[in-house]
């Protein structure tokens, strides 16, 4: 009897580590995502891939106001307008680098 319990919780645990097993991906689509920085989420100059704001040129390490994810990459601006402007052509401004 206790080898049958033992058994079926083996069992039991066994289909339980499969479910957590990451599914494959799916052709993953360009997204772009706007996050306001804020005191709970504070972005800093090594959380970002880019190291100067793509429309001033100002360097991140002068202060992150405003960021959004690209392609599933971090960037960071010194203002929500340099990020709008950056978001109007953002291929071209990485291009630009």
């Amino acid at each position: 009897m206790i080898k049958k319990f033992v058994f079926i919780m083996l069992v039991l645990g066994t289909l339980a580590c499969n479910n957590n097993q990451e599914k494959p991906k799916e052709a993953e689509q360009v997204t772009m995502h706007q996050h306001e920085t804020t005191a709970e989420t504070k972005y800093t100059p090594e959380m970002v891939v880019n190291k100067k704001d793509f429309t001033c040129g100002m360097p991140v390490t002068a202060g992150i106001s405003d960021t959004c994810h690209f392609e599933g990459k971090a960037y960071g601006f010194c203002s929500p307008e340099c990020m709008a402007e950056f978001k109007k052509d953002p291929v071209g401004n990485i291009a630009k680098k």
